[in-house]
């Protein structure tokens, strides 16, 4: 029993089962806005899908960076750089979760879906992970994947990727940016043992990378209010908008005047809060 269940504790960390379930929930997200009835069965197979999809991508992902991840004191005792797990396992995990989820998503969501899970899969795998250690631009590159699921969810609400999907997407892709740096910001001491480059600025943490923060953070409160505009949702999911989007701001604002460490732990901490509030603000209120 012991051995089962730190086998199990192993493939949970391989998969990034906290990350894939955030990935999921924007998935559900986009497609409880879509403008159609809900179809329950179509939902859970979803979710479902896109779940093993997303543990895919990040498997691959830890496949790629495995001596990488033996460099740095948070990911040196994932399995892979730990010997927990062998090369061939991983491999063979990681790649039945995908064509399964890939699989799923084709034959009992739509095509539309499966081909925007394996554009996902692949260009965070072979695009995103590969150019952290080239260019500050693969957080560029690494957004157009994440921002991916909400889109995906609307696809398999509506079969078609449609305004509203774009703007669930452009929502997603511009908040990547200050999350992301913010954990840079944070982690940027472990990620030059790896050769990592996250940040905007080759300089790291100054003000030329702070104020990229800034300057995204401030982009996405007109962004986040598209759904109001284009009639998504309503006003009560405005008002918990604008107020999480200045309290986002405010955060931002405060890094970029001091540039320390505990500032950028805070807005890291808020990235994680503000997409999920949004997103059920607007599922609330459309409902």
């Amino acid at each position: 029993m012991e051995y089962l269940s730190n086998k199990l504790k192993d493939y949970a960390q391989f998969v990034k089962l906290r990350l894939a379930s955030i990935v999921v929930f924007s998935a559900f997200a986009g497609f409880m806005l879509a403008p159609v009835p809900v179809d329950w069965n179509k939902l859970w197979i979803l979710i479902a899908s896109g779940f093993l999809v997303t543990c895919a991508s990040n498997g691959f992902n830890q496949i790629i960076e495995r001596d990488l991840d033996a460099l740095m004191d948070r990911t040196a005792k994932r399995p892979l750089p730990d010997n927990r797990m062998s090369l061939i396992e991983s491999y063979v995990f990681a790649t039945v979760l995908g064509l399964v989820g890939l699989v799923m998503l084709y034959v009992f969501v739509n095509p539309l879906s499966c081909l925007l899970g394996l554009l996902a899969l692949l260009s965070y795998t072979l695009a995103y992970t590969p150019l952290k250690r080239i260019t500050p631009f693969s957080v560029l590159v690494g957004a157009f994947p994440g921002a991916i699921p909400p889109l995906l969810g609307w696809a398999a609400a509506t079969d078609s990727i449609g305004i509203g999907g774009l703007i669930l997407f452009s929502i997603q892709f511009m908040w990547q940016f200050p999350h992301f740096w913010a954990i840079a910001w944070v982690l940027d001491d472990d990620y030059k043992k790896a050769g990592f480059k996250m940040l905007p600025s080759l300089g790291g943490r100054n003000k030329a990378s702070a104020f990229q923060v800034l300057v995204y953070s401030i982009g996405l409160l007109p962004i986040s209010l598209l759904p109001i505009v284009f009639k998504m949702s309503g006003n009560i999911a405005a008002v918990v908008i604008i107020i999480m989007g200045v309290w986002f701001l405010a955060l931002s604002h405060k890094l970029y005047r001091s540039l320390e460490i505990k500032d950028s732990r805070r807005l890291m901490l808020a990235s994680f809060v503000y997409l999920p509030v949004v997103q059920i603000a607007l599922i609330l209120d459309k409902l």
